[in-house]
């Protein structure tokens, strides 16, 4: 027994356990505007008579959140519009420019006050999940069932800005209150028990970019069933939801802070091809990175992956795509997966 003893303590050294994975050291493929449905035919050609390089940009559609997550999916996109009141995006402008369309909303959501998830007010409105409440309960719901899944990036779109087209809805702005409501909301309806947020990451160091660096990234076995959640904003609308909250202490999301500022921790950089190397290297340090595979359309209809390729060797974690499926929209056979048909891999830089 000793002699056997001496031989395994001998191998622990000699090959010693490998390093448990962290969160930062996976690599995965999203969908851009998950909850997006298609523009109904009859509202797009007008659209599209209007001003075809515009909506050439949005013509695309998406399954289910449950459907995506079901794919191997682990990053999502979810745009809010704040409806203090409720009722705000009710009748969209764009169903009285083209007769004929299918009903909006006959249930009524629309009018109830809280969050409402769309893209573009009055002209790309339907959704698979039209309120924020309702993709909440959704991705529970689907997370209970799967309770080891792997863990998913959710960006969001705080949306507030104004068209320039007359006569289309003006919506709220998002103050440092809206962005409380926000927090309340993730909370009440995914519950807390499903979020890894900033306060985990840091833990006892001083900053969140300290943790960061430090590597503090939960395992990636504790992270099992979790969401992380991220705000994909700059400007005045990071500022508020940064103030109160300094190194987002007692926020839910994490927010697109630049590098060596005390949020830093998830960074967007979407041109995977012209930020190669920053990727890599920001990925090197402990960042985590979310960029994209193409944008508008554009690539699926190249059949181009040179930006899909930049994504995947720059290590970013988070790579976001149209087109985890082809589109049915326009004749083209591009389709992004990793090798072997998955939407997950260990990070290749780390």
């Amino acid at each position: 027994m000793k002699l056997l003893s001496a031989i395994l303590a001998l191998a622990a050294f000699v090959f010693p356990k490998p390093a448990e994975p962290l969160l930062n050291q996976i690599q995965v493929i999203g969908s851009h505007n998950s909850y997006k449905q298609a523009i109904d035919p009859k509202l797009f050609k007008v659209l599209h008579q209007a001003d075809s390089a515009t909506f050439n940009k949005i013509d695309y559609e998406h399954a289910t959140l449950t459907e995506q997550l079901d794919l191997g999916l682990r990053g999502l996109e979810i745009d809010v519009y704040a409806d203090a009141q409720g009722g705000k995006y009710a009748h969209p402008k764009g169903l009285d420019l083209a007769p004929g369309q299918p009903p909006y909303d006959p249930a009524g959501l629309m009018r109830e006050p809280g969050f409402k998830v769309l893209h573009i007010q009055d002209l790309d409105y339907r959704s698979n999940a039209p309120t924020l409440k309702l993709a909440l309960q959704e991705l529970r719901k689907w997370s209970l069932a799967h309770p080891a899944h792997d863990p998913v990036f959710i960006t969001m779109n705080a949306k507030a800005e104004t068209l320039p087209r007359p006569g289309l809805t003006v919506p709220e702005p998002f103050t440092p209150a809206v962005f409380d409501a926000l927090d309340q909301e993730i909370r009440a309806y995914l519950g807390t028990d499903q979020l890894i947020t900033p306060d985990q990451v840091r833990g006892s160091y001083a900053t969140l970019e300290s943790a960061v660096l430090h590597r503090n990234w939960p395992p990636l076995r504790a992270a099992r069933g979790k969401f992380v959640f991220v705000l994909d904003e700059v400007g005045e609308k990071r500022a508020a939801y940064l103030q109160g909250h300094p190194s987002l202490k007692g926020r839910v999301l994490f927010a697109d802070a630049e590098p060596g500022t005390p949020e830093a921790a998830i960074h967007i950089l979407n041109n995977a091809k012209k930020d190669l190397a920053t990727i890599k290297a920001l990925v090197q340090k402990g960042y985590i990175i979310r960029t994209r595979a193409d944008s508008d359309t554009q690539e699926a209809r190249r059949n181009d992956k040179s930006s899909f390729a930049a994504a995947m060797q720059s290590g970013a974690q988070i790579i976001s795509t149209d087109y985890y499926r082809p589109s049915t929209h326009f004749k083209s056979s591009y389709v992004v997966s990793f090798p072997g048909g998955t939407y997950l891999r260990p990070n290749p830089v780390l």
